[in-house]
């Protein structure tokens, strides 16, 4: 399958990251397509699966952040899970080393792009996400169904293990040689508002670069040259490897999503991100500067 406006031959970087509803409806009767829907609201834990039984595209299954992306809370809210483990639920859930998958949610990819990331870094040949969410499958014209979906078990074979992650001991250690880049909103950075952790505020250090400063008006992601300059550093940043982290390891992936459309290295991601760094007590800045460095 060969998606996208982003998927194109000017560097090996630019690859499985965005397909257009557009596309996506143009091919729409292939069966090697799967759709995950894994619309998820902060606070909101069962509001994204009671959406989806209300209304969803035809033929996607749900697949729920919390439970099937996710381990147990422990270092952070959404620790990964084992690799093995997400693969074999992915495999009941229908969706196998056959298929190309298309993930949505109801936010223009930020919450999917967890789903999008942990597939592609475990080697998964063929993800996309839909540019502009389930918003710009409705502009399109798709049709949404309540009709429950049922897919065959199927077999996804990945790699075992999570590369390119980093740990708070990671983060502590490498003052002055990463980039660690916060893609939560504004207001959370600068510890004006939290509404789910204890503590407000950023890691020491971090900069920050919303997600939603990656989208344009209608909630799709910026073209490459726009992204390049939002997402890697400037002067001697831009040198440096690129860490993302957000709340609890999900949005953050949205930003791998950007650095791959802007041709960029993969980044690597802070799995537990600010949550497990206030859940050990680490210190925090406030302010919308980044601040000293993470060693405190």
């Amino acid at each position: 399958m060969s998606w996208g406006r982003y998927r194109v031959a000017m560097t090996d970087h630019v690859r499985n990251a965005l397909v257009s509803a557009d596309d996506l409806l143009a091919a729409f009767d292939d069966p090697s397509i799967r759709i995950a829907d894994v619309r998820w609201f902060l606070g909101e834990p069962e509001r994204g699966h009671r959406e989806y039984q209300q209304a969803h595209i035809p033929g996607a299954v749900f697949v729920d952040l919390d439970r099937d992306l996710a381990a147990a809370p422990g270092a952070g809210r959404h620790p990964l899970p084992d690799p093995t483990a997400f693969a074999d639920r992915m495999g009941q859930l229908g969706f196998g080393d056959e298929h190309t998958i298309v993930i949505h949610d109801a936010h223009s990819g930020q919450y999917g792009a967890r789903l999008w990331w942990m597939l592609d870094r475990l080697a998964h040949p063929s993800v996309f996400v839909l540019d502009g969410g389930l918003d710009a499958w409705r502009d399109a014209g798709g049709e949404l169904t309540a009709e429950k979906t049922s897919h065959l078990r199927a077999t996804l074979t990945l790699l075992e293990r999570w590369p390119n992650t980093i740990d708070c001991e990671g983060v502590t250690a490498s003052v002055g040689s990463i980039d660690l880049v916060d893609v939560r909103a504004s207001e959370r950075y600068t510890g004006e508002s939290e509404p789910i952790e204890k503590v407000a505020g950023h890691i020491p250090g971090a900069r920050n670069r919303p997600c939603a400063s990656m989208l344009d008006a209608d909630g799709r992601m910026l073209p490459p040259e726009h992204l390049l300059p939002l997402v890697r550093g400037d002067g001697a940043r831009a040198a440096l490897p690129l860490v993302l982290s957000c709340g609890s390891g999900v949005t953050a992936c949205f930003g791998m999503l950007a650095a791959r459309v802007a041709g960029l290295p993969d980044p690597i991601l802070y799995a537990g991100s600010y949550s497990d760094w206030v859940g050990r007590g680490m210190p925090v800045t406030v302010g919308p500067d980044p601040g000293g460095s993470p060693a405190g």
